[in-house]
């Protein structure tokens, strides 16, 4: 840890405080992975780079390791690259147990579940000390989690007989440290993505033990190409002895679902400001309109509460929580229908009508509505039809407003070092810039004013370089921050030109 401090606190436990004061993108943690390996329920992956793999409906395949049979890949087999797979490898050959490749009607590999707990295990023997003092403390809410008896007694057999038994691990390892394991990986895992982009999740002992909040004040990046390091880093402004804290909940859902996912992946309710507030910090991001008045807006009465009602703020009018979720759940139902449709006009035009219908139902910046605002985002200038080339000058302001209400809530919700932010600020930068030359053109723009509104974009390709330029370099978001910073660079060229002229 560089800039922080381990805490119990009465309310969230062990925790980290920053050390010193720290300021927007210091960075204040940084660490390796105590282990890392496939996610749960994965189909069949490589083990040593985590791609997936094609195997017969009877196991067969070429992709198996040489010593034990399990899944590995041609190239990590024959490159050295499945040393990840070499702790498991002498489990399974020692013991003789085969690797059976069945696959789940839904694609899943339940044999594999077993794999990132047993590297857990044997870290634990290679590293007894930060065992004990770092992952060994960590939250697994075996109550909780038992309390969900389908899922506990699937890890049971699944996992800790498995290894037990057919694997001969049950003379080193109990069914309660394995489960302990299980629950400690489901509870503070992080997803990561290998170089080239392949899915696993890895086990930090520090990182993961963060408070969450819904309004985040670090950002973290994970580095494939140094063991998958990960650095976390401030998003904004910190005082000395602030407490730490990560969102481990997709930033654009409502309170409801996010309570929701918690309770159920993380095992606790979230309290945090936004929680409390019915309007979300004034956004009015879970609100719906009133049908019975002209003016009014339904909030919740209590969000954090299950049974809450729902009132307007300009009539009489309440609603009970059931049927204020029934209606999310059946208009979510449609943005997914849209969602799965294939990337084209036919996805972007489905998004905009139900954007159109869904005003008479839900606020403007409701997150229903600001998710189907960030797909329409990533796909104008995109798709067949709406290439940013042949975009007319009405749609060009179409999306830079996408752009400008999305990040509206960003702003509240993922201040300062957002990767999210800053993908936005590129999409906005865009619009703007074509429209300023298309102005100018048509004669409708000076150049002082052309000047000027790319002055606007270069100061928003400048905040986006400033958020990413601490990704990986070869991330996706590494590559945007490239991509930015050159065009921020023949934009600043432009300006300059402008510059000369005007004078």
């Amino acid at each position: 840890m560089l800039k922080a401090r381990l805490e119990n606190d009465a309310l969230y436990g062990r925790c980290l405080l920053t050390s010193e004061a720290v300021q927007r993108g210091d960075l204040v943690v940084e660490e390796l992975p105590f282990a890392y390996g496939p996610k749960r329920d994965s189909g069949i992956v490589c083990l040593g780079c985590y791609r997936f793999l094609q195997f017969g409906e009877d196991g067969d395949s070429l992709d198996r390791c040489e010593l034990c049979d399990w899944p590995l890949c041609s190239l990590c087999a024959s490159d050295g690259y499945g040393a990840d797979h070499k702790g498991e490898c002498e489990v399974f050959a020692a013991a003789r147990v085969t690797f059976a490749g069945n696959v789940s009607e839904d694609g899943v590999c339940t044999q594999l579940d077993c794999i990132t707990p047993l590297r857990v295990l044997l870290a634990k023997e290679a590293q007894p000390d930060r065992w004990l003092n770092e992952v060994a403390p960590m939250e697994h809410h075996e109550g909780a989690r038992r309390m969900n008896a389908d899922v506990w007694h699937a890890d049971r057999v699944n996992i800790a007989q498995y290894l037990r038994g057919p694997c001969k691990l049950g003379s080193r390892f109990s069914e309660e440290l394995i489960m302990q394991v299980v629950g400690v990986l489901e509870v503070n895992a992080f997803e990561a993505r290998t170089t080239h982009g392949y899915a696993l999740r890895c086990l930090y002992p520090y990182t993961g033990i963060l408070a969450h909040n819904c309004v985040p004040n670090t950002a973290r990046s994970i580095f494939p190409s140094e063991g998958y390091k990960i650095r976390l880093r401030a998003m904004v402004d910190l005082k000395e002895g602030q407490q730490l804290q990560h969102s481990y909940t997709y930033t654009l859902d409502g309170t409801s679902q996010r309570q929701t996912h918690l309770r159920e992946g993380k095992y606790f309710n979230c309290s945090c400001e936004r929680c409390c507030d019915a309007t979300e910090l004034q956004t009015n991001f879970s609100t719906l309109k009133c049908g019975q008045c002209v003016d009014g807006w339904l909030l919740a009465k209590q969000p954090l509460s299950d049974e809450t009602s729902w009132h307007c703020r300009c009539c009489d009018f309440s609603t009970s929580n059931e049927d204020v979720q029934k209606t999310i759940a059946a208009l979510q139902a449609e943005v997914n229908v849209a969602q799965a449709l294939e990337m084209g006009p036919k996805r972007l035009e489905e998004c905009e009508r139900l954007l159109r219908k869904y005003k008479s139902l839900l606020h403007p910046l409701h997150f229903i509505a600001t998710g189907l605002r960030q797909l329409l985002i990533e796909m104008y200038g995109r798709v067949q039809g709406y290439e940013m080339a042949t975009l007319t000058d009405t749609l060009l302001e179409r999306k830079a407003e996408l752009c400008r209400q999305v990040l509206r809530i960003l702003n509240v919700f993922e201040p300062g070092l957002s990767r999210t932010r800053a993908m936005n600020l590129y999409e906005l930068h865009v619009p703007l810039v074509l429209l300023a030359k298309s102005g100018f053109i048509a004669n409708t723009l000076g150049g002082a004013e052309l000047r000027s509104r790319l002055v606007e974009a270069i100061d928003l390709l400048r905040e986006c370089v400033d958020i990413l330029q601490h990704e990986d370099k070869g991330s996706q978001e590494g590559v945007l921050c490239l991509v930015a910073k050159q065009a921020m660079e023949q934009l600043t060229m432009s300006v300059d030109g402008l510059g000369n002229e005007l004078e």
